[in-house]
Order: structure tokens, then sequence, then C-alpha cells
């Protein structure tokens, strides 16, 4: 997917039991890439979009996605639309999700108390291996070297959307002109490829999306404008 990926198992398990786990994640995640990279012409995503490829014939994560995909596109009022930049590229809900999936397997597994970290996507449960919950930086839109804030959490899901790494990349599907009004939005909440797609969506809606994110149900917000106010929802889960 075009980013580092992490992983930290807290659990006291055998270090052969540890390994298994580790590997089954970075292989799902490489299959994931394979699947909807963008940047593969032979990929599914691309195959499809092509229409070398029917939905039929599809497989079930990509029906999956697709779906959600529509459906987050209704939610946000068009603002989160995988045909943005013209072909289909749903990586704003794909790498939430896939680490989302990612983390329920652990779980699943028996593994309890992990941090999966996809460039910036984090997904935590339980506790680090100090004890303690779980600490998250969520970068300076400015400095690369600090953090603007600090959530911790024993269940968390947090992704942050900006264009402080690859520019104003996130477009305005109304005027298809790249977004402007936020540098950083960070959207906290039970479910990664969700929190994703809802801070790329606001990104999108500009200046308006801080309103919109005040009004999600079950989520809740960080975001620095481009004048570099930092605002937040009264209940993120910060720590000094």
């Amino acid at each position: 997917m075009g980013t580092p990926v992490s992983l930290d198992i807290a659990d006291d398990r055998p270090a052969t039991e540890l390994a298994t786990l580790a590997d089954e994640v970075f292989a799902w995640l490489r299959e994931v890439d394979a699947r909807f990279s963008t940047y593969q012409p032979d990929s599914e995503v691309c195959r499809f979009d092509r229409g070398e490829l029917l939905l039929s014939e599809a497989s079930a994560d990509l029906r999956r996605v697709l779906e959600r995909c529509a459906d987050l596109w209704d939610a946000t009022d068009g603002f989160f639309d995988a045909y943005a930049t013209g072909g289909l590229d749903p990586s704003g809900y794909v790498k939430g999700w896939a680490v989302q999936v990612a983390s329920d397997r652990l779980r699943a597994a028996g593994a309890d108390n992990h941090c999966l970290n996809a460039g910036g996507d984090v997904r935590v449960r339980g506790h680090s291996s100090t004890g303690l919950p779980w600490r998250i930086g969520v970068r300076h839109p400015w400095n690369p070297s600090a953090v603007c804030l600090v959530l911790s959490g024993t269940d968390l899901a947090v992704a942050t959307s900006g264009v402080y790494e690859r520019g104003h990349h996130v477009r305005d599907p109304r005027r298809g002109t790249p977004a402007r009004g936020l540098r950083s939005v960070t959207v906290v909440g039970p479910d990664l490829g969700l929190a994703d797609a809802y801070a790329t969506a606001a990104v999108a809606m500009g200046v308006a999306g801080i309103g919109w994110l005040d009004r999600l149900a079950g989520y809740q917000h960080a975001v620095v404008t481009d004048d570099a106010r930092c605002l937040h929802s009264t209940n993120l889960p910060l720590t000094d």
C-alpha cells in the first residue's frame, strides 16, 4: 500500500507463536496490496476499473469494499468518492479496512494486546508491554519530528488524513479541485475502515468538515486547519 507497517504484539506467548501471528498479518496486508493497488496494472481493482473484470467475477472482498464505498458516498453527501480522481481508487477506505480486519483476526487468535500501525492508521487493543494503555501520537502537520496530540486507550481505531506528506492529494469531488482548509484530520472510533474514510471525507469538505465531524455518532476527531488552529472533540481520549 506504499506505506510502512509496524506490528507490536504485547501478549506473553512463545516467540514462534508471535512470529506466526505476525507472518499471517503481513501476508494478509500483502494480499490486500496485490488486490487493491492502483499502481499495479494487474491488480483486481485496476482490471475491474478497465472493464476487464465483471462485478460478478470479482472477489468477495472487492465486492464488499465497493458496496461499503457506495454506502460512504451516501453517508458523506458525496465527499467520500472512490472515483474522485476519475478512475476507481478505494484507498481512502481500503487501508483502514485492511488493518481493522488484521486486528480482528489477531484478537480472534487470542492476541488481545496489540498495536498495528499502517502509515498513521492505527488499531490498538488491550495494553502495551508496560501494562499501560497504548499511547498514539498524532503527527504535527508542520513538523515531522513532533506530535501535536497524544491519545491513549485500550480499544481505539485512529485514522489521520492530511496534506503534509503528499500535498493536496485529496480532491473536492464537487469542484474537481484539490481540497483546502484542513491540513490534518484525525478520526477516532471503533472501526478503522470507517474512521479512515471519515477523515478523508472531512479533508475533502474543507472547513465545513469540522461541523460534519461534530455530528458523527460514535466517533471523535481532532482537526488542524490551514491557518494552524487545532480543534477537537471534548471527549477525545487525550493524554499528556
